[in-house]
C-alpha cells in the first residue's frame, strides 16, 4: 500500500473513530447530564484535575517519542511499557494517601475522599494500554483503537447511565471513567497481542527521555494551566458553579479535542517520515494547513454560533448558564487547535527543547489571564480571558514556528484564510436565520416535543446547520476548492 493510500487510510480511521466517540459520548452525557446535578459533576470535575496532571507523569512524554522514532525497537516499547506502569502505580498510591488533603483543598467536602480512591485506579489501567495504543498509531493502524474506543464508550455509558438512574449520584460518573479505561485496555491486549519482554533498558530510557522528557514538561505545564480554570472555579467559587464550567468546557471541546486527536494521529508519523526531505516537508505542511482549515472552521465556529440551539434541545433549560461559556471555549478551540498544529509540526522535526518555549509562552499567557479575570467573580469573564490567552499564544509562536520549519506563518496564514472567511459568512449566515426563526415563529417555543425540550430548539438548530452548510458548500464550489473535492471523492469511495 502506497504512502498515500495509508495516510488515507489512516485519516478515514481517525475521522471514523472521532466521530463514533463524539456521538458515543455525546448520547451517554445527554442523558447523564439530564439526570445528574450541577454538583455530581463539579465533584467529579476536581478529580479529574488531579487525574490529568497523574496521567502526563504516566507517559512522561514518551508516547510521542516513541512515535517521533523511525524505528523504535523492541527493548524501547519494553522499557516504556514498564516505566509507565511503575509511575502509574506509585501515583495512584501518592492520591490514594493525599484524598483527604485533596478533600480540604475543595472546601472540606469529604464526598471526595471515596470518590478520588476508585477514580484514580484508571491511571493504571490507561497505563497498560499506552504501548499498544502506540504501536498502531506508529503502523498508522487505527483501527482497533477506533474499535476499543467504540467498544469501551458503549458498555461504560451503559453502566453509567444505570448507576445514575439508580441515585448513585457522581459514583455514576466514576464507575463510567473506569469502565471506559478497563475495556479500551483490555481490548488493544486482545487484538494487539503484544506482550512486554522482562527487560528494562537504561540506556534506552535515556533516548528516549532526550526528546519525551521536553514533551512530558510541555505538558505538565499544559496541564496545569488548562486544569487552572477548573481548580479556581471549584476552589474559589462553589461546587455548582464548577459543574457549569465543566459543562461547558466538556461539550466546547468535543470539537477541538476530535479535531486535534485527528492530526496528532494521522500527521505526525506521516510528518516524520519527511522529516529529512524539507520539500516534501513543506509540501505535507501546506495540505495539512489547509486540511485543518477546511474542517476546524466550519466545525467550531458553527458549534459557537449555535450554541443556545444545542444546548437547549439536549438538556432543555437545565444548563443555560453554561451556553455563553460553550460559545466562548468553542471559538478559543480554533486557536487551541492551531496552536497544537505548530506543536505537530515542533515535535515531527524532534524540536523538544522548542516545544517547551512554546508551553511557557502559552502558560504565561494564561497566568496573566486568570490573574486579571478571577477577581470578577463572573464564569463568563474568566473564559473570555482564557480565550484572549490563547489567541496572544498564537500569534507570538506561529512566526516562531514558522522560522523553525522554515514555512513562514504569512504563508500558513494564505493556506487558511480563505477557510475563515468562507466559515465565519456561512456561520453567521445560519445564527441569523435561526435569530429570525425564533422573531417570526415564538409559538414553536409552546410545542413540546420530549420533557422539557420544545420544538424551538430544534428548528433552529437544523436551520442554522443547513444554512451555514449551504453557504460554506456554495462558497468553496464557487472558488473551485480542492479540498471539498478531494472530500466528496473519499466519501464515494468508502461508501
Amino acid at each position: 500500500m502506497s504512502l498515500k493510500q495509508t495516510t488515507a487510510k489512516t485519516i478515514k480511521w481517525n475521522t471514523i473513530n472521532s466521530v463514533a466517540t463524539q456521538v458515543l459520548y455525546a448520547v451517554t452525557g445527554v442523558i447523564l447530564a439530564n439526570i445528574l446535578s450541577k454538583e455530581d459533576y463539579g465533584l467529579v470535575g476536581a478529580l479529574l484535575i488531579f487525574q490529568a496532571f497523574a496521567m502526563v507523569l504516566v507517559d512522561s512524554g514518551f508516547g510521542a517519542a516513541l512515535l517521533q522514532r523511525k524505528s523504535p525497537m523492541e527493548t524501547d516499547y519494553s522499557t516504556v511499557f514498564w516505566f509507565n506502569l511503575g509511575t502509574s502505580s506509585l501515583l495512584y498510591l501518592i492520591l490514594f494517601a493525599a484524598a483527604p488533603l485533596i478533600a480540604d483543598i475543595f472546601q472540606g467536602d469529604r464526598r471526595l475522599i471515596p470518590l478520588s480512591k476508585v477514580m484514580f485506579l484508571t491511571l493504571i489501567v490507561n497505563a497498560l494500554g499506552i504501548i499498544q495504543t502506540n504501536r498502531l498509531m506508529k503502523r498508522m493502524d487505527v483501527r482497533q483503537i477506533a474499535l476499543s474506543n467504540t467498544a469501551g464508550l458503549i458498555l461504560s455509558g451503559g453502566v453509567g447511565i444505570w448507576l445514575a438512574l439508580t441515585g448513585a449520584g457522581a459514583w455514576a460518573l466514576v464507575w463510567q471513567t473506569l469502565t471506559l479505561s478497563t475495556v479500551k485496555s483490555g481490548w488493544l491486549w486482545v487484538t494487539e497481542r503484544w506482550m512486554p519482554r522482562l527487560t528494562f533498558s537504561l540506556a534506552s530510557l535515556r533516548g528516549i527521555v532526550r526528546l519525551g522528557g521536553s514533551v512530558a514538561g510541555t505538558s505538565l505545564l499544559n496541564t496545569f494551566f488548562l486544569q487552572a480554570y477548573s481548580f479556581v472555579t471549584g476552589a474559589f467559587y462553589s461546587m455548582a458553579d464548577l459543574g457549569i464550567y465543566t459543562q461547558g468546557d466538556k461539550w466546547s471541546k468535543m470539537g477541538s479535542a476530535s479535531i486535534s486527536q485527528i492530526l496528532m494521529a494521522s500527521f505526525v508519523p506521516l510528518l516524520s517520515k519527511a522529516q529529512d526531505d524539507p520539500e516534501e516537508f513543506h509540501h505535507y505542511v501546506k495540505r495539512i494547513n489547509r486540511f485543518t482549515a477546511f474542517i476546524l472552521f466550519p466545525a467550531l465556529l458553527g458549534m459557537a454560533a449555535a450554541a443556545g440551539p444545542i444546548f437547549h434541545t439536549l438538556f432543555g433549560n437545565k444548563w443555560d448558564a453554561a451556553i455563553p461559556l460553550f460559545a466562548i471555549l468553542s471559538i478559543r478551540g480554533t486557536f487551541v487547535v492551531l496552536l497544537s498544529l505548530c506543536t505537530n509540526y515542533l515535535l515531527s522535526l524532534g524540536y523538544g527543547k522548542r516545544l517547551l518555549w512554546v508551553e511557557v509562552i502559552k502558560d504565561g499567557a494564561i497566568a496573566v489571564a486568570i490573574l486579571c479575570t478571577v477577581w470578577s467573580r463572573s464564569l463568563e469573564t474568566l473564559v473570555w480571558g482564557q480565550m484572549a490567552a490563547s489567541a496572544l499564544t498564537l500569534l507570538i509562536v506561529a512566526p516562531l514556528t514558522g522560522r523553525a520549519i522554515g514555512y513562514k506563518a504569512l504563508a500558513a496564514m494564505r493556506d487558511m484564510l480563505p477557510f475563515l472567511i468562507y466559515a465565519s459568512s456561512a456561520c453567521l449566515a445560519g445564527w441569523g436565520a435561526a435569530t429570525l426563526l425564533a422573531a417570526a415563529a415564538p409559538g414553536l417555543a409552546r410545542i413540546t416535543v420530549l420533557g422539557p425540550v420544545t420544538l424551538l430548539p430544534l428548528c433552529q438548530l437544523a436551520l442554522t446547520i443547513t444554512t451555514a452548510a449551504a453557504v460554506y458548500t456554495a462558497a468553496l464550489r464557487l472558488t473551485r476548492n480542492p479540498e471539498l473535492t478531494d472530500a466528496l471523492a473519499a466519501l464515494r469511495r468508502h461508501r
